[in-house]
């Protein structure tokens, strides 16, 4: 499946089945879940969240979205604007990938933190 992108300012009040919808101004990007489920996914862009990268063409999205909040529980990659299915996580696997953002944040404040103090 390939999503076709859009750059916004703000969210549409009806989100289009695949469309990756990027917003700048607010650093995210918002798209339905790409399952079908119809679910919200919201990916705050930072570099402690979600990197995007755009090189005039295409969108990916870093590191993989996993939605393991939804009934769904779907886990993919946007990579060139297409969307790679990954397999399904395991409750255990689930655990530790929600583990590793918060680790992933506070090495990145305390780093930047330290830099500030300078």
């Amino acid at each position: 499946m390939i999503l076709q992108h859009k750059f916004i300012e703000f969210r549409p009040k009806e989100l289009e089945d695949g469309v990756l919808y990027i917003s700048m101004e607010y650093n995210s990007a918002i798209h339905k879940c790409v399952c079908g489920c119809g679910e919200l996914v919201v990916t705050p862009l930072s570099p402690s969240e979600w990197q995007l990268t755009y090189n005039g063409k295409s969108i990916t999205l870093y590191p993989s979205i996993g939605n393991w909040h939804f009934e769904c529980k779907s886990h993919y990659w946007i990579r060139n604007s297409e969307v790679i299915h990954a397999r399904k996580w395991t409750d255990e696997e689930i655990k530790i990938g929600h583990e590793k953002p918060s680790k992933k944040k506070k090495k990145y404040f305390s780093n930047w933190w330290k830099k500030k103090k300078k």
